[in-house]
């Protein structure tokens, strides 16, 4: 065995090499384990990508067997994932509700009434109220975005909800 002229494939010419010398080597054995389901061309070029990015730590008597066994792992880690992605289409979502016609009814009645009264608010209170109770921000975030203090962030929330109480309670 002779001594070895590079201790790493960061260069152009010699990774370009290594591609063109296994590439189709390395394409053929992953369409021959897993078939072509699983897009083997993807797993091959991620593997060179894989190579690239540690080409300073690989030597080129060992980047063939990098490029395999990373090959390799990247269509298990593929199968494993269709197993899973399999697994959740066949389970079947509820069809049904415990909640009576009487209760959906109810809640869709709600759902308007909260609807309407959210329209009746002030501009600077539904933005003051939905960014803090929908986006979950706080005061100080809120007053940092609308370029407000925190006390005025506090006064619209506050009348924000004060007037959906009333309007709720009104509708």
């Amino acid at each position: 065995m002779g001594k070895q002229l590079h201790d790493h494939i960061c260069e152009e010419h010699i990774f370009s090499s290594i591609f063109k010398k296994h590439s189709k080597d390395l394409h053929n054995f992953l369409y021959y384990k897993f078939g072509d389901l699983l897009n083997p061309k993807d797993k091959v070029q991620e593997a060179f990508i894989k190579l690239w990015e540690n080409c300073s730590k690989i030597t080129p008597d060992k980047a063939k067997s990098f490029l395999f066994t990373a090959a390799n792992n990247l269509m298990l880690n593929e199968v494993a994932h269709q197993k899973v992605v399999l697994k959740h289409q066949q389970t079947k979502p509820k069809t049904y509700t415990n909640e009576s016609p009487e209760f959906l009814m109810q809640e869709d009645e709600y759902m308007q009434k909260l609807q309407t009264a959210l329209s009746n608010l002030t501009e600077a209170q539904r933005v003051a109220f939905m960014m803090n109770r929908v986006e979950g921000k706080r005061f100080k975030e809120i007053a940092e975005i609308l370029n407000i203090s925190t006390k005025a962030v506090e006064k619209r929330i506050y009348g924000a909800l004060e007037k959906l109480r009333q309007d709720i309670k009104e509708l």
